[in-house]
């Protein structure tokens, strides 16, 4: 979803009522929960802004607070920014619209939950996408990792890598884009800043090479736990000259390790025109097959249940008979 999307599963008071809607059932479609207010006259329709993915969840809240806001001159910023730049929001749980401006004073308002910073920001750090006004990436990026949790933070820095580092054509990692894009994360991230200890960390180990946030956050429970760093997307021969990459080489326990996804199999834009999930499975099967043959490595497989918690990831690995060698 973009930002023209998103505004156009707005509804308003007016448009409601102009189009056949009584007051009276407006009021009981919102209490009974099929209506859903979004702020001041704004609504949209329950059942679809359920069914969307979080980030375009948000991506609607957005665009009604700047519809409700048009006058003010506020910026979106944090997690609400990282959304409008595409960024993955990890996790299903309602976050607040992040807005910084100088006349704000930092509380949270109910209907809808409204995040006011107040900060003074240099035009230069403020972008604008499809129209409305957020920080720019690199600021971002750095807002995030300073305030969210470690498993949003290292998703959101790990996908902004991937878009500045990543060359998908040849299927490599542009290290120095990777680390002028760190530097400029790094300057808002100045010493004494709250939270700026946590950000330098995650931003020590974030790697655009993972393609998924269940890929980020398994890297950093790997890494809670005591494990190496796993090296991300290695390549491996195939037997008819193709190159299959792993999602991670862990080589302190001399495993591949695969994070699948649902998606993989069940959507069908992602498995390929004409493509079963019986076919996706076989070809599953004799990919790890011939990788396991090769290289003498077990495969080690889980999905984004087994790393809700890091309790809950290391009793995925022990199923393995892997546990941290440190």
């Amino acid at each position: 979803m973009d930002v023209p999307a998103a505004r156009r599963a707005i509804r308003t008071r007016a448009a409601l009522l102009r189009f056949g809607m009584a007051e009276r059932e407006l009021s009981r479609r919102v209490e009974s929960g099929s209506l859903r207010r979004l702020g001041r006259g704004l609504y949209a329709d329950a059942t679809s802004i359920d069914a969307l993915r979080p980030e375009d969840r948000h991506l609607v809240h957005i665009a009604a607070v700047d519809r409700r806001e048009s006058g003010a001159a506020h910026v979106f910023s944090h997690l609400s920014a990282a959304v409008l730049h595409g960024l993955p929001v990890y996790g299903t749980r309602t976050h607040p619209v992040h807005v910084s401006s100088t006349a704000v004073d930092g509380r949270v308002s109910a209907h809808p939950r409204i995040a006011r910073h107040r900060r003074d920001l240099d035009p230069v750090h403020v972008t604008s996408v499809g129209g409305v006004r957020c920080t720019d990436l690199a600021l971002t990026v750095a807002d995030v990792l300073a305030t969210e949790s470690p498993e949003i933070a290292v998703s959101v820095i790990d996908a902004a890598l991937r878009g500045v580092a990543w060359v998908d054509s040849s299927h490599t990692y542009d290290d120095v884009a990777h680390d002028g894009f760190c530097r400029e994360v790094a300057a808002h991230l100045p010493p004494g800043r709250r939270g700026v200890r946590r950000a330098r960390r995650i931003l020590e180990m974030a790697d655009g090479r993972a393609q998924l946030p269940a890929e980020s956050v398994s890297r950093l429970r790997l890494l809670d736990a005591g494990f190496a760093r796993p090296r991300l997307q290695v390549p491996v021969g195939g037997p008819r000259g193709e190159t299959f990459y792993v999602d991670m080489s862990l080589d302190d326990v001399d495993a591949w390790a695969e994070v699948d996804g649902r998606a993989k199999y069940a959507d069908p834009a992602l498995r390929g025109p004409d493509v079963s999930m019986e076919q996706v499975l076989w070809r599953e099967k004799e990919r790890e097959d011939w990788i396991r043959g090769v290289t003498g490595r077990r495969v080690i497989r889980w999905g984004s249940a087994d790393i809700a918690t890091p309790d809950r990831f290391l009793a995925r690995l022990a199923a393995f008979g892997v546990r941290p060698p440190h």
